[in-house]
């Protein structure tokens, strides 16, 4: 069964909300069991995982162990957490094959904390299926279109 723009968006949407909202528990059962979340080397968006230095690149394991670690104390770089705003636009199906669908999008992510606003902008690739009548993400893959991280050099929110 297809999805349609508007399903996907509001999809979109609700997964911006609950990131912004530290929901990672309900955001973490947004994927499904094979899932993968990666964020490839900056300028290199097509580099081969296995020989390239990926700022994340995540199995559905990692991916709900960083989601629920962001929620603890030790986790001292969210803790408390920042405020963010993640806003998705340019949502384009550009492909379904298998009941599969693709879909890319814009994005923007301010993470404000401590004196400090970082802007994170670039394109999100979705692998999205269809569970149990629920759209579910099967890989997210965020494509960073900056020149570098500044001023800190890392990404310590889910993008």
């Amino acid at each position: 069964m297809s999805l349609t723009r508007q399903e996907v968006e509001e999809f979109l949407y609700h997964e911006a909300e609950l990131l912004d909202e530290w929901k990672m528990k309900e955001w973490v059962a947004l994927l499904t069991d094979d899932a993968y979340y990666s964020v490839p080397p900056i300028g290199s968006p097509d580099a081969n995982p296995l020989t390239a230095l990926y700022l994340v690149n995540d199995n559905r394991e990692r991916i709900e162990h960083r989601a629920l670690r962001l929620l603890k104390k030790e986790a001292h770089v969210e803790y408390p957490h920042s405020s963010t705003v993640h806003n998705v636009y340019n949502v384009k199906i550009v492909g379904e094959e298998d009941g599969v669908t693709t879909v890319k999008c814009n994005f923007s992510a301010y993470r404000a904390k401590r004196d400090y606003l970082d802007n994170y902008i670039g394109i999100n690739e979705y692998k999205l299926v269809k569970e149990d009548g629920q759209i579910k993400i099967a890989g997210k893959k965020v494509i960073l279109k900056m020149e570098a991280l500044r001023p800190h050099g890392k990404v310590s929110i889910i993008l």
